[in-house]
């Protein structure tokens, strides 16, 4: 008798563990599709712009690849957006750099809130890395120029933009004293190279 009761507990435990088995896969599938869902969801909102991205790129001269990267970089393609310092939208553009797009296009009774349509937003904010681009075109590399310029501010560019770093890139990357702008150029251009 001890040797039946020992099988038959022998045949219970088999026949849990199938079980368990079965909800370990079943658990397992949902993470993986949990997880299918978040990376198409997250390709769907990079998506969502791109016909207004090339719009803006033919129309400025920007490379469609930095335009993206600087808007992933900015706002993780969030259109409502608001930085710390009052910059808004996917471009996270400040009000003096959308009103510099407003008047050189002629719009018409413009606000700052108007960078909130998409449209707008990449529009002016092409234009403004554009102009920053257009800055620096005796550096080497303009890019890591432009980039600090459009984050950090021109004062600041100037400031690490002296002597051999007026043109050199890289010893303009060594006197940048902003690690967050060093960062953002490099997250940036990191990006771009992702998005080509």
């Amino acid at each position: 008798m001890p040797r039946q009761c020992l099988w038959q507990r022998l045949l219970t435990v088999r026949r849990r563990r199938p079980k368990r088995r079965w909800l370990r896969w079943l658990l397992l599938l949902i993470v993986i599709d949990a997880a299918a869902y978040y990376w198409w969801w997250n390709n769907q909102a990079e998506r969502r712009y791109n016909g207004i991205i090339r719009d803006a790129a033919t129309e400025f001269g920007v490379e469609y690849a930095l335009i993206k990267a600087v808007i992933w970089q900015e706002s993780r393609f969030d259109e409502k957006a608001v930085g710390q310092a009052g910059e808004i939208g996917l471009m996270q553009l400040m009000e003096l750099a959308a009103f510099e797009w407003a008047d050189e296009h002629g719009v018409r009774d413009f606000e700052h809130t108007h960078v909130y349509d998409p449209r707008t937003n990449i529009l002016a904010g092409t234009y403004y890395l554009k102009t920053r681009l257009a800055r620096y075109p005796r550096a080497d590399d303009p890019l890591p120029y432009a980039l600090a310029d459009y984050n950090a501010g021109r004062a600041h560019v100037l400031r690490w933009a002296k002597d051999a770093a007026r043109t050199n890139s890289a010893l303009f990357m060594q006197n940048m004293d902003y690690p967050g702008t060093r960062r953002y150029i490099n997250q940036v251009t990191q990006r771009r190279d992702h998005y080509r």
